[in-house]
C-alpha cells in the first residue's frame, strides 16, 4: 500500500522539491553499479554510524541523503517527496523548506546512530529527510485527501484516505520494525524513519503556531489552504464478466 497523489497540489512551482528530486536522480546515475568511480563515490559518501561515532567521515551525515541503493529505493523516496513536499514548501518558502529538509535528514541520521552507534553497515537514502517532510505534512494538513494504491496478490484498488490515517499507518510500521527487527534491520533504517518523522513534526511546530495553531485547522479544515483538484475518472475501460 503506497500513496500515488494528494488532492491539493501546490499552486506554485515547488522549485526546491523538484531540485531535490533532480539532485537525487543525478547522484543515482553517477553511482550506478558497474562503474568503479561510481561505486567508489557511493562507498565514500555513505554514512557509517561507527565512523561518525568516532568523529570520522562526518560529511556522510549530509551526503548520504542523496545516495540510493537501487532504482526502487530511489523511485519510492522520490514519489513520497513529490506528493508531500510541494505543499510544505509552499507554506515554508523555498529556502525555509530546504533548511527544514536538511535538518530533518540530520535528525533522522542521529536517531539511527543513537540506536546502534557501533554499526558498520552503510546508511544511504533520502527517506529520513522525507520522513521529516511527512511529519510536517501531518501536523499542517492532517485531513488532506491522499489517493492510495493497495496491492494484494492480484487485487489492485485505488482509494482515498485522510493524510493522518495513511501517515499514521506508515509511522506504525516503522515503529513496529524498529522494535522487532534486529541486527542490520533487514536493510531498512526504521529508527531513522521514525526519528525523521518526529523531527519533522517538531521543526514544523513554529510554523504551525504562527499560522494560528488549532485555529489554522479550523480555517482550513485540516487541508492545504487552497481548493483541491478534481481528478477525472479513469479512462481504463471496465471489463465485464
Amino acid at each position: 500500500m503506497f500513496p500515488i497523489r494528494d488532492h491539493n497540489p501546490s499552486q506554485r512551482t515547488p522549485v526546491v522539491t523538484w531540485l531535490l528530486i533532480a539532485a537525487n536522480v543525478a547522484m543515482y546515475l553517477l553511482t550506478l553499479p558497474g562503474s568503479e568511480i561510481g561505486e567508489a563515490v557511493w562507498v565514500r559518501l555513505a554514512l557509517y554510524p561507527i565512523a561518525v561515532s568516532h568523529g570520522e567521515y562526518l560529511w556522510g551525515l549530509g551526503s548520504h541523503m542523496f545516495l540510493h541503493a537501487g532504482l526502487m529505493h530511489l523511485g519510492g523516496n522520490m514519489l513520497f517527496l513529490w506528493i508531500f513536499g510541494d505543499n510544505l514548501e509552499e507554506q515554508m518558502g523555498s529556502l525555509g523548506f530546504l533548511l527544514f529538509y536538511l535538518a530533518a535528514g540530520l535528525l533522522a541520521a542521529a536517531a539511527q546512530i543513537a540506536t546502534d552507534p557501533g554499526s558498520s553497515v552503510p546508511m544511504v537514502g533520502a527517506s529520513g529527510a522525507i520522513a521529516g517532510v511527512m511529519g510536517g505534512y501531518l501536523l499542517m494538513f492532517p485531513r488532506a485527501r491522499v489517493d492510495v494504491l493497495a496491492i494484494f496478490i492480484v487485487f489492485f484498488k485505488v482509494f482515498t484516505v485522510p493524510a493522518w490515517l495513511m501517515l499514521g499507518v506508515w509511522l506504525g510500521f516503522q515503529l513496529f520494525g524498529g522494535f522487532t527487527v534486529a541486527g542490520d534491520q533487514g536493510g531498512v533504517a526504521y529508527w531513522a524513519h521514525a526519528g525523521g518523522f518526529a523531527g519533522g513534526v517538531c521543526l514544523s511546530l513554529p510554523l504551525f503556531l504562527r499560522r494560528g495553531g488549532p485555529a489554522f485547522w479550523s480555517r482550513t479544515r485540516g487541508h492545504p489552504p487552497h481548493p483541491g483538484t478534481a481528478y477525472s475518472a479513469s479512462r481504463i475501460p471496465r471489463v465485464t464478466r
